[in-house]
């Protein structure tokens, strides 16, 4: 039986977030292999948090800069700690190798920050995310991380090829962990029981703000007028006061904020719509519009990590309606992919006919509801070739040989062990 710590950047929501479910799926697995599983963090509480308690897990605050971490470390003494997300590892990794060099540190990424800030900066830049420059400071922090770390959790297989092919990460340090999907609903109501648009997402994530944004400044009228009777619901975490004020009955631009079943708003709206220009990792609300029968109109970043990269955008379900009918071998997206630049008045008048065709089209709504069922299940299947606990417990057991391995990482921790090290040193003597 392993002793295993996580470290929490924030408390696990899996109500709130994607991310929120995945580090709750990890807790999860280990308790059923019946590890002995602690979760430290120093984030403020949270109303949404998983009630880890109940579920078995020793919770603890700990201190940022302090050495009372070494202490408490010290005395759980465990043989695995993970560490939520890149600024976690940087913050308690130095101490753990410190006070517990035994111990096998695993890093999870949830998605790499540093590539969507990158596509972030790129869109405000250029427009385009795919125009991303790849070699900024806080990359090199992010992979830093992970080539310190014995093992990284990487949510998409797009961000596996870009760490080994681009950044040269060793394989050997890197776990494919896909996001966990719940179970897809048997029954979901038909066509003519849904109205309306949804578009769902923690408003605190800021891809999922500038979504908000383009579909209230560029797409949301065009598609309203388009289809009077339609509204579009705007759910998610955490919405801020700015977000709040964009409520407009009479536009049909309503937001709703928090939503207590997320199946039930999903299953009932007739698609989703996640206008996203840049972001990383697996997008959650795709993947649970696919389980509940919606289907979605989205971008190549909206896509990524669920589909193959033949999927085009531009693309649709109606073309294919049109010219193949229900011969249909599905390789398209279950509802509809559009370009990103949400500026552009061609790019508009895309999603507007894709949004009418899905929302008037019974047959249209029809074919993309059967290819949510064909896609969810094909990402289902896409499992690592080794489970993550029976990896886990693998590099525990040859812990040495691994790091061995390792020439980057033992020469990493050399270089930059002393600059974490003193920094956190200096602000905890100052703050004293």
């Amino acid at each position: 039986m392993l002793n295993v710590v996580v470290v929490g950047y924030v408390w696990p929501e899996p109500n709130s977030s994607a991310a929120g479910q995945n580090m709750l799926s990890i807790i999860e697995r280990c308790l059923a292999a019946n590890f002995n599983v602690t979760f430290l963090t120093a984030a403020t509480d949270s109303e949404h948090k998983a009630d880890l308690l109940t579920m078995g897990v020793n919770v603890q605050p700990v201190a940022l800069n302090c050495s009372s971490f070494n202490a408490l470390i010290a005395e759980i003494a465990p043989d695995v700690v993970i560490f939520d997300r890149y600024m976690t590892e940087e913050q308690f990794s130095w101490r753990v190798k410190e006070v517990c060099p035994n111990a096998l540190r695993v890093l999870n990424t949830e998605d790499l920050h540093s590539l969507r800030q990158a596509r972030h900066e790129a869109v405000k830049k250029h427009g385009d995310a795919s125009l991303a420059h790849l070699h900024s400071e806080l990359a090199q922090r992010e992979i830093a991380s992970i080539i310190r770390s014995d093992l990284t959790l990487i949510i998409s297989k797009k961000e596996m090829v870009l760490l080994t092919e681009h950044y040269g990460v060793p394989s050997a340090q890197l776990q494919y962990h896909p996001l966990v999907v719940g179970r897809s609903i048997s029954s979901p109501p038909p066509f003519e029981q849904r109205s309306h648009f949804i578009h769902i997402g923690n408003f605190r994530h800021a891809p999922n703000w500038d979504a908000v944004l383009q579909l209230k400044q560029h797409l949301w009228p065009s598609i309203k007028k388009a289809l009077p009777h339609a509204e579009l619901h705007i759910y998610g975490a955490y919405p801020p006061k700015k977000a709040t004020q964009l409520h407009n009955e009479k536009q049909g631009f309503l937001v709703k904020g928090w939503a207590n079943d997320v199946e039930s708003v999903m299953m009932n709206a007739r698609a989703l719509i996640a206008p996203l220009r840049f972001g990383a990792g697996i997008k959650g609300k795709l993947l649970d519009a696919m389980r509940c029968g919606t289907p979605s109109i989205t971008t190549w970043i909206g896509a990524e990590g669920i589909a193959e990269d033949s999927l085009d955008v531009n693309s649709d379900i109606s073309a294919k309606v049109e010219n193949e009918g229900e011969n249909l071998q599905f390789a398209q997206w279950p509802g509809a992919l559009c370009d990103a630049d949400t500026s552009n008045a061609a790019v508009i008048q895309n999603y507007v006919e894709r949004a009418v065709a899905l929302y008037e089209d019974e047959k249209v709504w029809s074919l993309a509801n059967k290819h949510t069922v064909s896609l969810i299940n094909e990402f289902k299947q896409q499992q690592p070739e080794v489970p993550l606990i029976e990896r886990i417990s693998e590099l525990k057991e040859g812990l040495n040989k691994h790091r061995d391995a390792l020439f980057m990482q033992s020469m990493l921790w050399h270089q930059t062990l002393a600059a974490s090290k003193y920094m956190s040193q200096w602000i905890e003597a100052k703050n004293k």
